[in-house]
This record gives structure tokens, sequence and C-alpha cells, in this order.
């Protein structure tokens, strides 16, 4: 089912589920156990199956790293870093797009 079409309670289950995926993917993606190939492809075909849109995917990605800023400075340390996690962004819209691209009939 879309995700346009699913209940609000639905929708906020399944928001709260991918979000648990992608923090993972994040917390884990400049790590040497970097999440699998794998990994990151079921997140996607998740996020493509739901129709999750893009401005969608983007406020997670936000209010991931909005909390991740927070922990950091609770902790006394520099958010600098998080930066960085644009390039996990730009990768899952970047796989997103193609998986869309793929979808298309020619």
């Amino acid at each position: 089912m879309f995700f346009s079409q699913m209940r609000t309670a639905d929708r906020q289950a399944l928001l709260q589920q991918l979000k648990l995926d992608y923090s993972h993917i994040l917390i884990n993606y400049f790590t040497p156990d970097a999440p699998s190939p794998e990994k990151i492809d079921k997140f996607i075909n998740a996020l493509f199956c739901a129709n999750i849109p893009v401005p969608q995917i983007i406020e997670m990605h936000m209010e991931l790293i909005d909390e991740f800023s927070v922990q950091l400075k609770l902790e006394g340390l520099s958010d600098d870093t998080l930066l960085d996690y644009r390039l996990t962004l730009i990768d899952i819209l970047a796989h997103l797009c193609e998986l869309y691209r793929r979808s298309v009939p020619k």
C-alpha cells in the first residue's frame, strides 16, 4: 500500500520503522562495519514500495541529524562531523532515483 493511502497510525508506524532502519545506516555509514549494500537496498526498496515522498525522507534525515547533534553537545563533543552525513542522504537518494529510473518502462 502506498504511503499516501495509509491510515495515519499506519503511516506513523512505517515512518518510525524506516527512521530506525535509517538511523542504523547513518550510525554505521563511516565505520569499518559499514552497512552492507543489501541492508541499504532493503531500506531503499521499502521507501520505493511505499512511495515515500522525497521531502519525507529528507525530513527523516534532518530529524536524526538534529537528534545526533543534541546528543553530541550533551556529551561535550563537536557536531561538525555530522556535515559528512549529507553524503549518506545523497547516496540513499541517488539509489532511490536509480530504482525509479529502472522502473519506468522504455
